[in-house]
């Protein structure tokens, strides 16, 4: 099996702005208003130094407002001026609070925004991955894991939200504080803006080489944080074989040991980001320090007047704030690339697709496989130049042994498969399905597969999933002619028993039948039965194929089987030997041929009257339960 983690370094062919752009549909406005409210937060903040820098200098210190800007000195003017605002301290006061009010009011909007968008954009991104991974084909879902594909749609979403939420909403708010509060230290003293900026160059370079330390630990992270979910997803999707083989000291200690393996992962990766931001701390008080220090010294020489040092030091409190900030989003940018590379390569799954032109002819004509040669990816040979006809309405009956090629046959004529170009046609009617609708395709075949699979819902429900409003009449209707009736009326509950996880509740026979019930209830032209017979008993066997034949006559029937007695009725018979056609015919003809259907005949012990057979089994397996 090709394992899914081995993709996790391919970048998303549309892009990751492409991708994110995508997914924000239907919350991009509701970000761009988190954006804004972000952005008044910041200019609010910007502001509130410089009332206390006039306050201080201007309003108590008498200094002249001829340094400030007009708009500035038009509202002091506009207030009396300096003199009187000393007698009127309160309006300062009063200014500072309208100021933290606005702040207070668009951080509040920021928050309740950026919950509404972030949330809607998880929505998104969940519907269209659950869409998209529902209509990607068989082959690749057979191609990777359960566990890490869940994985990839709960941690690798929440990672993405929680970057875009919490760092992209503030790249506005750090661009305005790092361009006004620079603007306004160069401002009033351009030498102890430069003396702050020294440290900063280090910082950035620091913030981008642990960049790429981080990226590589987090992928590391996400990769083992899926096997360990597929791990875990196979144990308890399989738990039934783990406890009767008695294996569960050895899944466990398997589970541990990845399980430790994936925790020092992150204590290591701890370890590196707590180093980064000690790291970034110190340098980061060193910044601090020197600007307290060197700014001390201007107010002592006189090149720096008290108010402006105060504000100076409050507008480089908000430079090393969002330059510490950039550190973080880069390490979460990090993160954050390697879940949508994840969510990427999902997304870049090529989806099945209808042909241009896609037909929906009748599906109740012959079926020809007109020599048909399939190999799986990576595998060898499957099948070899098969060649065939199905008369509709017949029923053909396939044998063969393990790893012949039988289910493959169906999973090409149900598309489940495609069949490349140079390797043969199928039709139905004449007509190649490669050109039929994929939804009438299967609309117009029914199949009950080699493993049949309930889903954790009522018995109605299992029942009815082919059919959308089912009757009552056609659900029993159905349930009778798989032998499935009496079972359900055994049920406290009948219909609406519970069945389980994968019909973990069911016997096998029971949950074939329940297959079985559930093809039924859509009636196709198409049937196909692959080795869905194998665990009922052979009294029962005949009683589906007799109610198959009362009610789905002009149907065309497929039965896979080991079972001669199932095959006995057939029209004709298929015996594939190595992905090859060996014999054909009906079973009259095979029977009397040296092949493997008369070998496994003479195994079995099957003769000329398989129903006496059948009863005189039957009756001497309810003396032997008797006794």
């Amino acid at each position: 099996m090709e394992n899914i983690q081995t993709k996790d370094h391919i970048k998303p062919r549309k892009g990751r702005g492409r991708l994110i752009w995508r997914f924000l549909k239907g919350s991009k406005a509701l970000f761009i208003l988190c954006m804004t409210c972000s952005a008044l937060v910041s200019l609010g903040e910007m502001i509130v130094p410089q009332i206390i820098r006039i306050t201080i200098d201007n309003i108590i210190g008498g200094a002249s407002t001829e340094n400030l800007a007009p708009v500035v000195q038009n509202m002091i003017t506009s207030l009396g001026g300096a003199e009187a605002l000393r007698g009127r301290m309160w309006i300062m006061a009063l200014a500072v609070l309208v100021v933290a009010g606005i702040c207070a009011v668009a951080r509040y909007l920021f928050r309740v925004s950026d919950v509404k968008a972030s949330e809607r954009l998880v929505k998104n991104m969940r519907d269209t991955l659950f869409g998209h991974i529902e209509r990607l084909p068989f082959q690749w879902h057979m191609s990777n894991h359960t566990g890490d594909i869940i994985q990839r749609c709960t941690s690798d979403i929440e990672t993405t939200r929680n970057f875009i939420s919490e760092q992209m909403t503030n790249l506005i708010r750090i661009g305005i504080l790092l361009v006004m509060s620079m603007s306004f230290m160069f401002s009033m003293n351009s030498s102890l803006t430069l003396i702050a900026m020294a440290p900063l160059p280090v910082i950035i370079w620091y913030s981008l080489f642990f960049h790429r330390k981080f990226r590589k630990g987090f992928e590391e992270c996400d990769e083992n944080e899926g096997k360990l979910s597929a791990m875990a997803q196979e144990n308890l999707t399989g738990v039934r074989v783990v406890r009767a083989f008695g294996r569960e000291r050895y899944e466990r200690d398997r589970f541990e040991k990845h399980n430790e393996y994936y925790t020092s992962l992150w204590v290591k990766l701890g370890r590196l980001m707590s180093f980064f931001w000690s790291s970034s701390d110190i340098l980061s008080g060193i910044q601090i320090m020197l600007v307290v220090i060197f700014g001390v010294l201007f107010c002592l020489r006189g090149s720096m007047t008290s108010g402006e040092y105060i504000a100076f030091i409050s507008y480089n409190g908000m430079l090393v704030w969002p330059v510490r900030q950039l550190g973080r989003m880069l390490s979460e940018m990090s993160k954050a690339g390697v879940g949508i590379d994840r969510i990427g390569y999902i997304m870049d799954a090529e989806e099945e697709k209808d042909p241009e032109g896609a037909l929906t002819p009748p599906m109740d004509g012959d079926i020809c496989f007109d020599h048909v040669t399939f190999a799986y990816e990576g595998s060898k040979e499957m099948l070899h130049d098969v060649n065939f006809t199905i008369p509709a309405g017949t029923t053909l009956g396939i044998l063969g042994g393990t790893g012949s090629g039988k289910s493959t046959l169906m999973y090409l004529l149900d598309r489940l498969y495609p069949l490349p170009a140079d390797c043969g046609k199928i039709t139905i009617g004449g007509t190649d399905i490669s050109k039929i609708a994929l939804e009438h395709l299967r609309g117009n075949i029914g199949i009950v597969l080699q493993e049949p699979y309930l889903f954790s819902r009522t018995l109605r429900d299992n029942l009815g999933i082919a059919v959308r409003d089912l009757g009552d009449k056609e659900l029993e209707a159905a349930v009778q002619a798989a032998c499935l009736d009496e079972t359900i009326q055994s049920f406290t509950k009948g219909y609406d028993t519970f069945v389980g996880e994968r019909g973990v509740t069911l016997s096998g026979g029971q949950k074939q039948r329940a297959a079985i019930a559930r093809m039924l209830t859509r009636p196709t032209p198409i049937m196909i039965f692959d080795d869905s017979l194998s665990a009922v008993d052979t009294e029962t066997d005949a009683k589906i194929r007799t109610a198959l034949e009362k009610r789905f006559g002009s149907a065309t029937i497929i039965l896979i089987s080991h079972r001669i007695t199932t095959l006995s009725k057939a029209d004709q018979v298929l015996v594939l030997d190595h992905g090859k056609v060996s014999q054909l015919g009906t079973p009259e003809e095979l029977s009397g041929q040296d092949g493997l259907y008369r070998r496994i005949m003479e195994i079995q012990g099957y003769s000329a009257e398989p129903e006496t057979k059948e009863k005189e089994s039957a009756a001497d397996l309810k003396e032997v339960t008797a006794e």
